[in-house]
């Protein structure tokens, strides 16, 4: 509905030839607006001459301030006469007909206000800024009309009538020009998804505009650091159904072809600098895909150094020569000496809960070290990473002289804590409620706290975990994890279990992919209530031992490809750990575990093939043996039931002070639409745990030395609303004697 004002203006029929002069002004009708304001705008002094033109633009100058609903200018004789209606004052706004979005939500769109001055155009524009707010969530029908209810005193209720609509899907998104990967695995980079079964719970089927421009970015990234370098996105269509229910989104694309990295050099136009150190210290060698996110890391690499050997302002400048023959990118790494610039300040705005030091850490440089770009684009994605802004621009302006800088960070804050409260079910404890509590920026600190209650079956667990990522200001993480768990004997668990553990950590970088972690660990256990077979037997001697605690140092160095992404497709990850227990407690022991895992990616990227090996020992010492509940007995390959394969006593597992595993697996698509999130596997596992104290026996033993189990299966994969689900269907093809089998398993997936 469109606002119109009607306008008397009273000027003679001769007015184009007529001039006035006025000894007096009379201004009627205002009651808000004092009298000297209107003739302000009216620009007419008394005594002056005045033709109609000037009284008409008079007219125009009074109407357009907004402050009046109707303006009537009226000669009489030597009197001007100004008659003005001011518009009314809001005396509240709401909206009706809006369900998807709330009220509060719209209140922030608009910029009408209650006890404001009613604006016409003001309210139209507000009507403009919600139907755009309705068009990001999907609803491009949405229609808002702006509506005025007169009240008394010239007052009005401004009411937004909104007609909301139904969501528009993407009904197919579809691509042309792509010849190195198909349709399919395109769909899994980009970020708008398909409508599908799902679509009450998936948002991101829902058209949305400004996404297909995020889209075209990350296409053309995925292309590009595959050695793509031509790639582009030459249009996207996006047509209406006849229907007008949904879409039909074309990505029309350029591959171009994939280039490799051809000769590596470095040079130097810096004296006193050995361009040969920094070569050496590059990961990228000749024949790799080409990529712009390995040659940003050898610049960064490079430019450690020079901050390592004193060397200020040294900037890198890779040069790229082009071989279209054998399709290589031969890059010339130059060390040239930069601009003289320093970093006058670093001013952060928007941040209401979040302290500034903990987005100042992020930066590598401070007030007065020298400028470098690169430093500021990197400190600006670890900003983004953190995950506490919703939106976080960093730029860098000009300061008070010429050679300063000043870096502006605004952010807008995002919320940061979760409270969860639902159940769960597992196929080896069934059905479990849980209640956790989650801050990732804990008191606007970057800290994250987590705290969670849950029972399940016979079993109860409480866990509180606190992390300090910048330990002293430091590029060093602290720990603090406090756990306790309960349970009772059931018809598997053939004692009771009590179990604490404090332990605090300091976790710090020893390398560009290693860190190391430093822990102490303090653990109680306790074994009780033996309910089995064999009352003179190992579980029974260990049962009447009583609580126990452990007191140890230990250390764990983890190692992750990952970190650098020299391989897009690829990944390992290796870790080895030891525990050694003895600095008082009750107990004296080692504990050694060693894992290597590796991902890649195979057929244009449509199979993921994964392996992994991992191992324990655990050696005790004094006069000391480990108890049940020390030892390794829980589930470490696919195709067991927990606990369902190692030494035995009769029909009663003991666990093993010893195990090892292999795992192999492959993950495919199986042809449905990528939205339903669902996608197979195979596996392969290999394995097994041994080793246990002989010495109170009383019943058959069997399985003490090594005995290798294996398995293989199929497992279904959906990334459920729920979260990421795993279903395997196992079968053992070589057990042992009394090993407990399981045919089928659910459980929460975890990536690598």
């Amino acid at each position: 509905m469109a606002f119109v004002a009607i306008v008397l203006l009273g000027l003679p029929g001769q007015a184009e030839a007529q001039n006035y002069r006025f000894n007096s002004v009379s201004i009627e009708g205002n009651q808000r607006v004092d009298g000297a304001t209107i003739l302000n705008y009216a620009g007419i002094a008394r005594g002056e001459t005045v033709s109609a033109a000037e009284l008409n633009e008079a007219y125009q100058r009074i109407l357009g301030s907004g402050l009046f609903e109707t303006v009537n200018i009226e000669p009489q004789g030597s009197r001007l006469v100004i008659k003005v209606e001011e518009y009314p004052t809001i005396n509240r706004i709401s909206f009706e007909g809006n369900k998807r979005l709330k009220d509060e939500d719209l209140e922030g769109f608009i910029e009408s206000r209650s006890r404001q001055v009613f604006s016409p155009s003001k309210a139209e524009r507000d009507a403009s800024v919600l139907t755009e707010a309705y068009e990001q969530n999907g609803r491009i029908a949405a229609r808002i009309t702006p509506k005025v209810i007169r009240r008394s005193d010239n007052r009005v209720d401004l009411v937004f009538e909104i007609f909301e609509g139904g969501k528009i899907e993407v009904q197919r998104i579809g691509f042309v020009g792509n010849r190195a990967y198909s349709d399919r695995r395109l769909r899994r980079v980009i970020d708008s998804k398909q409508a599908g079964l799902l679509r009450a719970i998936i948002e991101r089927d829902s058209f949305v505009e400004d996404r297909l421009q995020f889209d075209r970015q990350v296409l053309t990234d995925f292309y590009q650091s595959r050695g793509y370098v031509d790639f582009r996105v030459t249009s996207v269509n996006a047509e209406l159904a006849r229907e007008r229910d949904a879409y039909f989104v074309t990505f029309n694309v350029q591959e171009g072809q994939q280039f490799r990295f051809g000769e590596i050099t470095t040079v130097s136009d810096i004296p006193n600098v050995d361009p040969a150190e920094y070569q050496d210290v590059l990961k990228v060698r000749p024949g790799v895909i080409y990529s712009p996110t390995l040659v940003e890391n050898s610049v960064a690499r490079m430019e450690r150094l020079g901050i390592k050997q004193g060397v200020d302002f040294l900037r890198v400048e890779p040069r790229i020569t082009r071989n279209d023959r054998d399709l290589t990118l031969d890059v010339e790494f130059a060390l040239v000496r930069g601009p003289r610039v320093f970093v006058e300040r670093i001013d952060i705005e928007g941040n209401t809960t979040t302290l500034d030091r903990v987005i100042r850490r992020q930066f590598d440089v401070v007030e007065g070290d020298p400028f470098n770009p690169r430093q500021i684009r990197e400190a600006a994605e670890r900003i983004r990473a953190l995950g506490f802004f919703k939106e976080a621009d960093v730029n860098a302006r000009e300061g008070s002289r010429p050679d300063q800088v000043v870096v502006d960070v605004n952010v807008e804050e995002t919320t940061t804590g979760t409270l969860s409260f639902g159940g769960s079910y597992s196929t080896d404890s069934g059905f479990g409620i849980m209640l956790g509590f989650s801050e990732r920026n804990f008191m606007g600190r970057g800290q994250e706290l987590t705290a969670q209650v849950s029972f399940g079956g016979d079993t109860a667990n409480y866990v509180v975990d606190f992390t300090e990522p910048a330990f002293l200001g430091r590029d060093v993480e602290f720990g603090f994890r406090t756990s306790y768990q309960e349970t009772d004997t059931n018809n598997t668990n053939l004692y009771d279990t009590v179990y604490g553990d404090l332990r605090p950590s300091l976790t710090f970088p020893v390398s560009e992919n290693g860190r190391l972690a430093l822990y102490y660990s303090l653990v109680y256990g306790e074994m009780n209530d033996y309910i089995g077979t064999f009352p003179n037997g190992i579980l029974a001697n260990e049962t009447n031992i009583g609580g126990r605690f452990s007191s140890a140092l230990g250390y764990e160095y983890t190692y992750d490809t990952r970190r650098t992404g020299l391989n897009p497709n690829a990944g390992v990850l290796l870790s080895f750990g030891q525990e050694f227990a003895g600095l008082g407690g009750d107990v004296e022991f080692i504990r050694t575990s060693a894992r290597i895992l590796g991902q890649t990616k195979v057929l244009n990227e449509e199979v993921t093939l994964r392996a992994s090996l991992e191992g324990g020992m655990l050696e005790y010492g004094g006069g000391d043996s480990s108890r049940a509940i020390d030892r390794y007995n829980n589930k470490i390959m696919r195709g067991f039931e927990p606990g369902g394969i190692g030494p035995k006593e009769g029909n009663e597992f003991l666990g093993g002070n010893y195990y090892a595993v292999a795992k192999f697996e492959a993950e495919f698509p199986l042809g449905l639409p990528e939205e339903y999130g669902i996608s197979g596997g195979a596996f392969y596992d290999v394995g097994s745990i041994w080793d246990v104290n002989t010495a109170n026996a009383v019943g058959p033993l069997s399985s003490t030395g090594f005995k290798d189990r294996h398995a293989v299966g199929l497992s279904l994969f959906w990334k459920s609303p729920f979260g990421p689900l795993r279903m395997n269907f196992a079968h053992t093809i070589k057990k042992e004697p009394g090993d407990s089998d399981q045919f089928f398993d659910l459980t929460v997936r975890t990536e690598f």
